[in-house]
């Protein structure tokens, strides 16, 4: 019996699993996530799900760690290193925005689009931008103009930052062969980002392995629902972003048995929303879509809104809004911080709204060099050593909002208020921490908003507005998923018949309803309390299927491997057909001879990628191949370019 242990870390909880695969589930787990002590909960989950350490034979997790960051804008600090692009560049692709302040430099070099070089690689620049940084940053990520047809400059670098600092180095092609320079290097930068995250996760699932001792190799999910080794999963992180849908699907498709449908995952932090078709996730074609930011990550075709549990309530206008930002439940926080529940009693007691009511400040994970931190940062942080503190008293001695929100972006502070959790707890409809804490909060919480809308003054009416906001906004994001996938448009929440549809308001004579095609089913622990009205609202045959509380762990259970590698034959002049990959550049005479190198070497590297990811010996190719010529009038077929990619599949080597 081949037993292997599926692991989860949400934004909310930790699950583990115990699985096999002719009996299922054989044990779980759920835990609450501790950002702090990563180690700690970790182990808590394995601990309360394995009976039999020595009998497992692999050990797989999921995580929206990489997704809940890019959503909520944290990360560590990097260095994004252009070579043979100008300023102008950080203009498209979001680059200007998502850097958040990290340093960008722009050295000569890069190639054009036959893979020949623009210009010498520009070594002394760059080696004083490494020494200038390196005592700065985390992590460099390395764009060139055109790597993915000559990669030599990309790898030059990485080789002279990895001599210099040893910092970990991100490179622009390992990451995508697609063109599109801007929104490679944002990919770039993005993993850049990633991995001191990654890196403190996988070494808590490794060291607590270690501890149990657990002798089993550890894997981590991908965005596209297959499994990579923890050493690869360091180097490319960004690969993980929409781990945890792509896990979600495949677990909905294992619990139930469905082929076909809309698979939904509520966590703490997002919505993820997913389809299958014929038993497997949809993958997306030009790359992961998260926040708005259009990464060249292939990974599940999912949509992640930032709409979940534990979304911050806002006022736009007249209305009640949820999220993108994840706060931490007033209700839990008080459940595990003494204290909490006397200042929001305190606060109500004073009977005036105040901008601050029902908001503290508390650490969430520890920093390795707090030399980082600006003198203001460095003020809240120590504030904060002690536990949370309300943010009236934070402000009172450290008047600007900037380190805060400094703090936030980086994930190394969090803010805590009301949330759709809260809610629940006043409702009866959870009861794991304080009811007490969360009746406070929205009394506070509406009273608060009064201010900017005519809110009601009771817990409960305040609570069940904001559990009809999450209702609303639920099913604006499944819709608006959908019909960005169908229609490939822009956004469709806007449309005033959706808008008809979703409310059922007014005396119109004009009726809207909504049906889906396939079903939908629901997965995350808190799914069965609020879908039902959601499916109802858009006519969906609903499905939560057991074990959905803990369907991501079990999807990672359940992955295997999955590698691609690309190249491209191009015919740079008359009677030269170039092949361009991984490798570098070589040219041939023929088309015959280009394409029978170019389809070995990219089986070669499909096979390398996936031992090195951890499959065994067991490795099977399938091998795709798009010709591009123009046909002329006279029938003659002109030859412009051809792309050989190599998918190989494997499972994990026990």
């Amino acid at each position: 019996m081949a037993l292997r242990l599926g692991i989860d870390t949400g934004g909310t909880y930790t699950d583990a699993v115990v699985f096999d695969d002719r009996n299922g589930v054989l044990a779980s787990s759920k835990v609450l996530t501790r950002h702090h002590d990563l180690a700690g909960c970790v182990g808590e989950a394995i601990r309360e799900a394995v009976t039999n350490p020595l009998e497992l034979q692999l050990a797989a997790v999921s995580t929206t760690l990489a997704t809940n960051a890019i959503v909520e804008g944290h990360g560590g600090d990097a260095c994004l290193i252009m070579l043979g692009q100008g300023p102008q560049v950080l203009q498209r692709a979001g680059l200007s925005t998502n850097l958040a302040g990290n340093p960008v430099t722009f050295i000569a070099g890069g190639h054009n689009a036959s893979g020949e070089p623009l210009a010498a690689l520009d070594e002394p620049a760059l080696e004083q931008t490494v020494r200038e940084q390196c005592v700065k940053v985390q992590a460099f990520a390395v764009a060139g103009l055109f790597a993915v047809r000559n990669p030599e400059h990309e790898q030059r670098a990485r080789d002279i930052i990895s001599e210099l600092c040893g910092l970990p180095v991100t490179c622009g092609y390992e990451l995508s062969a697609q063109l599109d320079a801007p929104r490679r290097a944002l990919t770039a930068f993005l993993n850049a980002r990633l991995v001191p995250l990654i890196s403190e996760l996988i070494d808590a699932v490794q060291n607590t392995l270690q501890e149990l001792s657990i002798d089993a190799p550890l894997m981590v999910v991908k965005g596209d629902g297959s499994m990579v080794s923890a050493d690869t999963a360091r180097e490319r992180p960004v690969e993980t972003i929409l781990s945890g849908p792509a896990a979600s699907t495949v677990g909905a498709r294992y619990l139930s048995g469905n082929d076909d449908a809309v698979v939904v995952d509520i966590g703490g932090t997002t919505t993820d929303i997913g389809t299958l078709r014929d038993g497997w996730p949809t993958l997306t074609e030009q790359g992961a879509h998260v926040a708005g930011l259009p990464t060249m990550v292939a990974a599940i075709d999912a949509h992640t809104y930032g709409l979940g549990g534990d979304s911050e309530v806002y006022c736009d206008g007249t209305a009640l809004r949820l999220g993108p930002q994840r706060c931490v439940p007033l209700s839990l926080l008080a459940s595990t911080c003494p204290g909490v529940t006397e200042t929001l009693q305190r606060q109500l007691a004073r009977g005036y709204p105040h901008e601050f009511d029902a908001r503290f400040a508390l650490r969430r994970r520890a920093t390795k060099n707090e030399q980082n931190l600006t003198y203001s940062e460095r003020e809240i942080w120590r504030m904060l050593a002690d536990g949370p503190m309300e943010l009236e008293t934070l402000h009172q001695r450290v008047t600007s909002e900037r380190p805060l929100t400094r703090l936030r972006s980086r994930g190394l502070v969090a803010v805590a208020s009301f949330t759709p959790s809260d809610a629940a707890h006043v409702l009866g409809m959870h009861q794991a921490w304080s009811q007490p804490a969360a009746t406070a909060a929205a009394i506070l919480t509406a009273r608060r908003m009064s201010l900017l809308r005519a809110a009601s003054d009771t817990a409960h009416e305040f609570s069940n507005a904001v559990i009809d906001a999450l209702i609303d906004q639920s099913c604006e994001v499944i819709v608006d998923a959908i019909l960005r996938d169908e229609e490939k448009a822009a956004s469709f929440r806007d449309n005033p018949l959706l808008t008809r549809a979703l409310s059922n308001v007014g005396d119109s004579l004009l009726q809207v309803d909504l049906s889906l095609r396939y079903p939908l089913v629901a997965i995350g622990a808190s799914a069965v309390q609020y879908y039902p009205r959601i499916a109802g609202k858009l006519g969906a045959r609903l499905m939560i299927p057991q074990g959905v509380e803990v369907a991501n762990a079990i999807g990672a259970a359940v992955s295997g491997i999955l590698q691609r590698s690309s190249t491209l034959i191009t015919l740079p002049r008359d009677d030269c057909f170039r092949v361009h990959s991984e490798a570098g550049t070589k040219d041939f005479g023929n088309l015959s001879d280009a394409t029978e190198f170019a389809r070995t070497t990219a089986r070669e590297l499909a096979v390398a990628a996936a031992h090195s990811a951890g499959a065994g010996e067991d490795v099977q190719c399938d091998t795709q191949q798009q010709d591009s010529v123009i046909t002329g009038p006279d029938g003659h077929r002109t030859f412009l370019q051809s792309r050989i990619t190599v998918i190989a599949r494997g499972q994990p080597q026990s």
